[in-house]
Order: C-alpha cells, then sequence, then structure tokens
C-alpha cells in the first residue's frame, strides 16, 4: 500500500512540473526532454487536459475552407451546393458539418443549378491551372537538347509515325505522315541532323474533300517555308455521310506527307537503328 501511494506522489508531482512547463509554453517534446519522460502514454498522462501552446499547432490550409463550409451550411446550402462552391470533395465537407443541423433549403432549384454550375466552373479553372503549372514543370526539366537525344527522337518517332516495310510487301521508302506540326518540325530537324537535304524532300498535303484546301496547303507551306506552289498534288480523302467527323473548323489542316527520294538505304538505316534499340532494351529489361 506505501509503495502505491508514494509511486501515486512521485507521479502527481511529476505531473505538476509538466503542467507548469506547458502552461510556460513548452512543446510536449521539450516536456519529455526535461523530465526524461520518454514513455509517449505516461507523457499525455502527465499533460492531460492542457492545451498545447500556439506556436507548436500546424498550420492547415482547409481552415478557411472549413469555416466557409460551415458558414455556408448555416445558410441553408446543401453538401453538393457547399463542395461545387469550394471545389473540395464530399466527404470533407460531411467532416467538417455534420455536427449541423440539417437546414432547409432556402433557394429554387433554378438558383441550385446556378451556383453548382457556377462552383464547377471554377473547379475547372483550378483544375487547369494545375494542369498548366505540371505542364511548365515538365518543360523545364528538359533542359537543352543534345544531337544524340534528337537523333534518338527521331528514330522512334519515324517508327511510331513513319512508313515500314513489311515481310509481305517491301517498301523501303522513307514516308512521313503527320497532322501535329510539332511533330513535323522535330520530324525536320531530324533530318537536317541526318544531313538529309531539303532538295531531297517531297511534300504533300492530305485532306478531307470537305475541308478548307487552299489554307491547308498555304498552312503546311508556310510551316515547312517552301512556296505553296511547290507542293505536290493534294490528296483529298472522300467524305462519308455516315460518318459523323469531329476533326471539322478552322484548326483542321488534314495531314502532311513527306517523302525522302532515295531513300532506300536511309530507311534501312532506321531499322537497323531502331533494332539496336529494341535490343539494349531487352537487354535492360532482361
Amino acid at each position: 500500500m506505501a509503495h502505491s501511494q508514494r509511486k501515486y506522489a512521485d507521479f502527481e508531482a511529476l505531473r505538476e512540473r509538466a503542467i507548469a512547463l506547458r502552461r510556460a509554453g513548452l512543446s510536449l517534446r521539450q516536456i519529455r526532454d526535461e523530465l526524461q519522460v520518454h514513455n509517449k502514454e505516461t507523457l499525455q498522462r502527465l499533460v492531460e487536459g492542457e492545451p498545447p501552446p500556439e506556436w507548436t499547432k500546424r498550420p492547415n490550409a482547409k481552415d478557411d475552407l472549413r469555416d466557409r463550409a460551415r458558414e455556408l451550411r448555416r445558410q441553408g446550402w446543401t453538401y453538393k451546393e457547399i463542395q461545387a462552391e469550394l471545389g473540395c470533395s464530399k466527404s470533407s465537407v460531411s467532416l467538417w458539418v455534420r455536427d449541423l443541423p440539417h437546414p432547409e433549403s432556402r433557394c429554387t432549384p433554378e438558383e441550385q443549378r446556378a451556383r453548382m454550375n457556377a462552383g464547377l466552373a471554377r473547379l475547372r479553372v483550378q483544375q487547369d491551372q494545375v494542369r498548366e503549372e505540371t505542364k511548365r514543370q515538365a518543360a523545364e526539366s528538359i533542359g537543352e537538347l543534345s544531337d544524340r537525344e534528337l537523333f534518338m527522337a527521331g528514330v522512334a518517332l519515324y517508327w511510331a509515325e513513319g512508313q515500314k516495310s513489311k515481310p509481305y510487301q517491301r517498301r523501303e521508302s522513307v514516308i512521313f505522315v503527320n497532322s501535329d506540326p510539332g511533330v513535323i518540325q522535330v520530324y525536320l530537324a531530324w533530318l537536317d541532323l541526318l544531313d538529309v537535304t531539303r532538295e531531297r524532300l517531297r511534300f504533300r498535303v492530305m485532306i478531307h474533300e470537305t475541308a478548307d484546301v487552299a489554307t491547308a496547303e498555304q498552312y503546311w507551306a508556310d510551316l515547312v517555308d517552301i512556296d505553296a506552289s511547290t507542293l505536290q498534288p493534294t490528296t483529298l480523302k472522300k467524305h462519308n455521310p455516315k460518318t459523323v467527323r469531329k476533326n471539322v473548323g478552322d484548326a483542321y489542316r488534314g495531314c502532311l506527307v513527306i517523302r525522302v527520294l532515295q531513300g532506300a538505304e536511309l530507311y534501312c538505316r532506321i531499322e537497323g537503328w531502331w533494332g539496336r534499340i529494341v535490343a539494349r532494351t531487352q537487354t535492360r529489361l532482361g
């Protein structure tokens, strides 16, 4: 009995010291080091009931959202309306306001839809900002482009988008087709790296017959820095009335076809380069 009373007295004395230190503004870690109490459960018991000092509280980025959510809930907003207004998850809204009484609706269905649409619009803006920042950071990480990096990119680009010879149909020609102006520019830079002169290149537009053919021809000619009159005859794709086309409007310019004259040797080299890339990749995976 005496041992238990002494142990209780020791704890109470230690608790008084812990409370004094807590009220003096010390953190739990500082109290632990001061009193040499390293048992987490005992340390918690020593300061039980004493709030931590303000300086130890971590700032919570969602505190403002929580306060705003509670304010809107008191005004009669639903979970979905608050979610759309603040651009946060419904589970967060529920966690923040679940202790508040269920409010009566204070707006018409039309007003609710307007709030929802406005909130979703704000959410989309926030998402777009995040996407643009991700793209910016990714772009900055590329740095300068070496000749070897351009060479490897060009080999992969051609093998993905260029014409390839088949076992059942031998075609050792270098023909590249694409609708992305950026891809076309990278491909031309790659050909320059390989010392393929522009005199060996022939350009042709491929586009649907219902599009603005003349505008598309001029666009591609300007992009590759040639006179539009030097383009080979444009290939017109027949329109299928049963097909709903999505590539329409002013932004649709068809595809540009780039052919390298006397390209059989270059094609064989491309095939060899790509084969070695695949082999080296298999070695890394193996």
